[in-house]
């Protein structure tokens, strides 16, 4: 499979598209002056090969893509006990929405939606430094010094009063055991990451190795777990839009609304694609077409 030529070509059809549609996440005003006419992607493959086109090279606040680095490490420390307090079902709602939880007694639905992120990164504190554990896997996963961006995550926080009213719910529930302050500063510092389509098409390759580091062969989860987060990618991934997801794109995908998209070709390969402008559900709008032209012309896919 020609990586190089069909990265290009994708980009190429969708350049006359750029800053035609959609807007950057303008809630969060670090995020809203992010220029829009911009499109990047990336593809690592199992056996090591990459590949990037456009501004693949631009660092773009990660923003809820990091939700599926914490689940790895809550998965890894605690195993099958993390499901006592949060779903695996897809929402069906916004992310960031109270109305479901109000209903569930205070048990998010799935681990990719806001509230459901929060109860993570709670069960993470309850362990260690999560901030430094995510920070350390990324860096080592993407052979990069990874960061968080001060000012979004400044931004976050000064404007993050629906993710503090989720914890402070699911704390009248019990849901929540640390202090409600400390897991939304991890959480908003978390979504405040700065990285590239490259780096984080190298950070999701474990993703297509069963478990397993692309470089050291260290197990980051065993093979179940990465067959289960892959599971979850597909059909929560991307809000309420999972099932549109799927049916365009067919692999597991995780969306943040930073704009960036990675997705998963089960031992094959990783790919991320980034474009700031959102469509109504808060994913990448041209990062979807993007995944889904590269789909199309590889026909590579889950099913």
């Amino acid at each position: 499979m020609p990586l190089q030529s069909t990265l290009d070509e994708i980009v190429a059809a969708l350049q006359p598209e750029l800053g035609l549609a959609g807007f950057p996440a303008s809630y969060i005003p670090a995020l809203a002056h992010v220029p829009a006419a911009q499109l990047g992607i990336a593809v690592c493959t199992r056996d090591g090969q990459e590949a990037h086109a456009g501004d693949g090279l631009t660092p773009f606040s990660i923003q809820s893509i990091s939700k599926l680095f914490t689940l790895t490490l809550a998965m890894r420390e605690r195993g099958e006990s993390l499901w006592d307090r949060i779903g695996r079902s897809a929402s069906g709602t916004a992310f960031n929405s109270l109305v479901q939880l109000e209903a569930e007694q205070g048990v998010p639905r799935n681990p990719f939606i806001n509230a459901g992120a929060l109860a993570v990164i709670d069960r993470l504190v309850s362990r260690f430094d999560a901030k430094a554990e995510v920070l350390a896997l990324l860096s080592s996963l993407s052979r990069s010094g990874i960061e968080i961006d001060g000012e979004v995550a400044a931004s976050e926080a000064d404007t993050g009063f629906r993710n503090a009213a989720l914890a402070n719910f699911m704390k009248s529930f019990g849901k929540i055991d640390n202090d409600v302050d400390s897991v939304l500063d991890t959480y908003f510092q978390l979504c405040s990451i700065r990285m590239n389509c490259v780096q984080l098409a190298r950070a999701t390759g474990f993703l297509c190795r069963n478990g397993r580091h692309p470089r050291t062969d260290e197990e980051i989860v065993d093979r179940q777990q990465a067959r289960q987060i892959n599971s979850l990618m597909l059909t929560c991934g991307t809000y309420d839009a999972a099932g549109d997801c799927a049916y365009r794109v067919g692999l597991p995908c995780k969306s943040g609304v930073g704009g960036g998209i990675v997705a998963v070709v089960p031992g094959r390969l990783t790919l991320c694609v980034w474009s700031p402008a959102l469509d109504p559900q808060g994913n990448s709008l041209l990062g979807l077409k993007a995944l889904e032209l590269f789909a199309g012309k590889t026909g590579l896919s889950i099913f």
